[in-house]
């Protein structure tokens, strides 16, 4: 499943009409999946954690799921976009993605011990956080 959404984003990518310039495809094609795989994961997080019978311990985690399943979502469309690409504008959305999924990460690493949900959510984070800074890098 992972290697097929990766293919297709690539593929899309590397179809475009428009020359997409010095951008990094590979990078931001990792970007965009992660993107989306973090705001599925965070969404699927947060009704789980509404689900768990502490769920009043677990509001902060909710918030942050919540919040960061958006940014993730608005990140990995608007990365999805390439024609008329502002490379400020890309830069600031990747650095508030980042610093959404490292918040989020680390107050579900808090959980993780207890629930498996918030174990697997904080991996995605991570993995997310890493590929915006990846691909933040390239735009340096």
């Amino acid at each position: 499943m992972e290697h097929d959404m990766t293919h297709h984003v690539r593929t899309m990518l590397d179809t475009h009409p428009k020359d997409l310039g010095q951008i990094d495809k590979d990078k931001l094609a990792e970007c965009i999946e992660a993107c989306f795989e973090c705001a599925q994961t965070c969404t699927a997080c947060a009704d789980a954690c509404l689900g768990e019978d502490m769920v009043a311990e677990l509001t902060t985690c909710i918030r942050l799921n919540l919040d960061c399943a958006d940014i993730c979502d608005v990140t990995g469309r608007v990365l999805s976009r390439q024609t008329g690409w502002d490379v400020n504008l890309i830069r600031s959305v990747l650095e508030t993605c980042r610093a959404a999924c490292q918040a989020c990460g680390e107050e579900c690493a808090r959980h993780a011990d207890m629930h498996e949900h918030c174990k697997v959510c904080a991996e995605a984070c991570r993995r997310c956080e890493q590929a915006c800074a990846e691909l933040l890098a390239t735009l340096a």
